[in-house]
């Protein structure tokens, strides 16, 4: 894997009681997991578990800032849960709960809605996308999302946020909400600096190559969602979109193979160049046929260890009430300092 780039360098922090690293991460469960959120994150969260302090959050806060079943949100926080565990996330190494469990989350965002200045949020790229797609059901969720996102972030003193080049300009905010904050009242936050994974960290949509691949894609073929089944993984791939020409090469006027030969790259364990001097010379069609039986194959222990997690729904409840047990003493003393400093009773 790539060395990691870091937004910054050298500024002073302040630090939980630990020598790791505090590295905080999420995922909203407003769709269903995919590979792509594996290979651009979850996967590296796994890999580095012994070298950082993680906490890893489901955040159904944010997964209201749009409209959602509150049935299958339930089960989609579950579900979220449910695949951390089962792509390797350990809870003796890292913490895992539900956001809208510890209500420091919400508290702090308040506070920081009163010292953010209304003009940084306008700035934010991402509601902007969103709110034209969303048009007359935009809520103030949605344009607050980002301040909401910092206060995730600072609560728990977090050095490191990795997060998709998409993600990056939310960091970057975090990090100016901290400064102002701490320059008006007082040091209370640490500075996080974002980390961004340079070895596929960007996995593209199917259907749109040019696209990256979303849980909240209208088109469910655009993505391979961890819980596909085989079926559904070979007709996905079957019909994903190609280049022109035959030739399996990953070069930036080809995007759809360099998206797929990144995928069998990643789960298959092999480099894009021995990928492409294999199928020198063969189809498409033969191609797409082995990438599938990859996939597969790399999906089904994660699906079995899904399957006996889900059956063993004490056992999730437990892990999360644990998580929050660990979490809510960090996050009560960064709220109780800024409570302090900013003169509340």
């Amino acid at each position: 894997m790539d060395k990691k780039e870091d937004a910054i360098d050298g500024e002073s922090e302040l630090n939980m009681s630990t020598k790791k690293p505090a590295v905080f991460s999420g995922v909203a469960p407003s769709g269903s997991l995919h590979i792509g959120n594996y290979i651009g994150a979850i996967r590296h969260w796994v890999e580095f578990q012994d070298k950082e302090d993680n906490i890893f959050c489901v955040v159904d806060l944010h997964a209201i800032t749009t409209p959602q079943d509150p049935r299958k949100l339930k089960e989609k926080i579950y579900e979220v849960a449910a695949l951390y565990l089962a792509c390797g996330i350990n809870p003796d190494k890292s913490k895992i709960f539900v956001q809208s469990h510890n209500p420091d989350h919400a508290q702090l965002a308040w506070i920081l809605n009163c010292v953010t200045p209304i003009g940084w949020m306008r700035r934010m790229t991402q509601f902007k996308d969103k709110s034209q797609k969303q048009k007359e059901i935009v809520s103030m969720g949605l344009f607050d999302y980002p301040v909401l996102m910092a206060a995730d972030i600072l609560l728990y003193q977090t050095n490191e946020v990795p997060v998709g080049e998409d993600q990056k300009q939310h960091v970057e905010i975090t990090r100016d909400i901290a400064r102002r904050f701490n320059s008006r009242f007082g040091e209370a936050f640490t500075i996080p600096k974002a980390v961004i994974d340079t070895t596929g960290a960007r996995i593209m949509s199917l259907q749109n190559p040019l696209a990256k691949m979303s849980k909240s894609d209208p088109n469910p073929d655009g993505s391979i969602f961890l819980l596909d089944d085989a079926d559904a993984v070979q007709h996905k791939i079957r019909i994903a979109v190609t280049d022109s020409g035959k030739e399996v090469k990953a070069s930036e006027n080809k995007p759809a193979l360099k998206n797929l030969l990144t995928i069998y790259s990643v789960l298959g364990n092999e480099s894009v160049e021995a990928l492409e001097e294999r199928y020198q010379g063969v189809g498409y069609r033969e191609f797409k046929a082995d990438l599938a039986e990859v996939v597969i194959e790399f999906l089904r222990p994660i699906q079995k260890k899904y399957r006996e997690i889900w059956e063993s729904r004490g056992y999730l409840d437990d892990v999360l009430r644990r998580g929050l047990e660990m979490v809510r003493p960090v996050s009560h003393e960064t709220l109780a300092r800024v409570r302090e400093l900013v003169g509340l009773g």
